[in-house]
């Protein structure tokens, strides 16, 4: 009977040690190799934080605004237009009707700004008051409360500085807004 040779079969964890050791006595140390990669890493940088990375600096923090980072801080008058514009792109957006900005600041401390607009019909009028609540909410501004969702007459969003009222043309001719806050012409017949 002929002799077979025996093959060796190594188990997963000696082959990694015995790996190790062929490699680690022939090539570099661990401190090299570890100075290969960083290198390595370094040259898929741009520019100057590669010669930082390459010089083993610390990278600098970028100046611009880190992904969901609050933003700086508006001026009043700035942080107002920005809100306008959300609240008017909002409602233009979802077609609402008879738009109307009034400016309610020498008449009221609860707000300085009233928005009037007006819905088709009571899923109209809901879903126009949706939209302006998210795109007020994605710009940042948290509103205080949501009135009416629920009937769809009119729906009241309360936003701090401007308060949005999205009505059916029946409620806004019945409760007449635009009369009672638009002082302006008001205020010129008795200028």
């Amino acid at each position: 009977m002929p002799a077979e040779k025996k093959t060796r079969q190594t188990s997963p964890k000696r082959k990694k040690i015995e790996d190790g050791a062929q490699s680690a006595t022939p090539g570099p140390s661990g401190a090299a190799a570890a100075e290969r990669k960083r290198a390595a890493s370094a040259a898929k940088l741009p520019g100057s934080a590669r010669r930082r990375a390459a010089a083993g600096a610390a990278p600098r923090p970028s100046a611009a605004p880190k992904p969901g980072a609050a933003p700086r801080p508006l001026s009043p008058s700035a942080a107002r237009a920005a809100l306008k514009s959300v609240i008017l792109g909002a409602l233009e957006d979802m077609k609402a009707l008879e738009i109307k900005v009034l400016d309610v600041r020498g008449l009221t401390d609860i707000a300085d700004f009233m928005v009037i607009a007006s819905g088709t019909s009571d899923r109209h009028v809901r879903s126009v008051a949706q939209r302006v609540v998210e795109k007020t909410k994605q710009a940042g501004y948290r509103p205080h409360g949501v009135e009416g969702q629920q009937d769809g007459d009119w729906v009241l969003i309360d936003l701090h500085e401007m308060i949005v009222h999205i009505m059916l043309p029946r409620v806004r001719e019945f409760y007449g807004l635009e009369k009672l806050w638009d002082m302006t012409s008001k205020r010129a017949a008795h200028g």
